[in-house]
């Protein structure tokens, strides 16, 4: 019997995002492929600990206690570029953690970015820079995931909440290309200037709409997920970002228009399960109150570089 991952939002995570395994990659980075598949078999039964991305992971699979199992709405799958011998470890943690993972791919060092539509990917988190990098390119949401405290892998309720900075995420990168490239009054010049023109989607707007088809099938009040809109833009350039918004027949549950002030305390009080940002200045602060992952840019790195930002 078949099984669509159509209509479904679909997170494929590697192992490292999902458990900690930042010893284990040690081992393999200072001593080589085979002292880690050595370290890896001898403590296939030691349960590993939660990673950044392990409390994303637990609240979306609980949305599915809503629905039926032909019905359910979210499927997470394990892509790693280990290989299968070595799975034991991961598979039996995720037991032991009663996660309802069901689907994996073993890569043995393989580009896991090769099997992402294949698996009709919407969003896609590993702590490999180049992964992330190579899935984007393919079209796929992807971030970097950040390392984190332990005392913030626990989850604080049911309620799925994720957090989207603005431009360069939720939206493309040309208005923060302006900003970085010719200063704060080019930018909101030329905001105001197109405040009735739609931004351009970014690599994450697929996967807002996506969790909008889910927020749907709920009244407000009890939608199993919440989302929110952390951007440093102010008046009188977030008006761009509300019309754009209204002309994709999305809605942001809560939407906050910093103005270049400090977001961790509004995404700790807002109580994000994940925070996607481009830029390490928010960063580095936001994962240590809430998990956090880094949107990928080249295009932003490379031209901020030439023009000496």
């Amino acid at each position: 019997m078949s099984y669509n991952l159509q209509n479904k939002l679909v997170v494929a995570i590697s192992s490292r995002a999902l458990f900690n395994l930042e010893k284990e990659n040690d081992i393999f980075q200072k001593s080589g492929v085979d002292a880690y598949y050595k370290y890896q078999l001898e403590n296939e039964n030691v349960l590993l600990e939660k990673g950044t991305a392990f409390r994303l992971v637990e609240n979306l699979l609980k949305i599915n206690k809503h629905f039926s199992e032909e019905e359910k709405q979210v499927e997470v799958i394990i892509l790693s570029k280990n290989n299968a011998s070595i799975s034991l470890r991961i598979t039996k943690s995720i037991e032991k953690y009663n996660l309802e993972i069901l689907r994996s791919g073993w890569t043995s060092g393989r580009d896991i970015s090769h099997y992402l539509k294949a698996f009709k990917v919407d969003l896609f988190l590993s702590a490999n820079d180049s992964d992330v990098i190579n899935a984007i390119q393919n079209g796929v949401a992807a971030a970097k995931i950040l390392p984190a405290h332990q005392d913030i892998h626990s989850s604080l309720g049911d309620q799925v909440r994720i957090a989207f900075d603005g431009d360069a995420v939720l939206f493309s990168e040309e208005s923060e290309l302006i900003y970085k490239e010719k200063g704060l009054e080019a930018f909101i010049e030329h905001e105001i200037k197109n405040k009735d023109n739609p931004l351009k989607r970014g690599p994450f707007a697929k996967l807002l709409l996506t969790i909008a088809k889910i927020q749907e099938k709920f009244p407000d009040e009890t939608s199993p997920i919440r989302t929110a809109l952390v951007t440093a833009r102010s008046a009188p350039t977030h008006e761009r970002v509300i019309q754009t918004l209204n002309v994709w027949g999305v809605r942001v549950d809560e939407a906050f228009f910093l103005g270049g002030s400090e977001k961790s305390e509004i995404l700790e009080a807002f109580g994000a399960d994940i925070f996607f940002d481009d830029q390490d200045v928010h960063l580095d602060k936001s994962k240590t109150v809430v998990p956090s992952a880094k949107v990928i840019h080249k295009s932003i790195e490379e031209k901020t570089k030439k023009v000496g930002v």
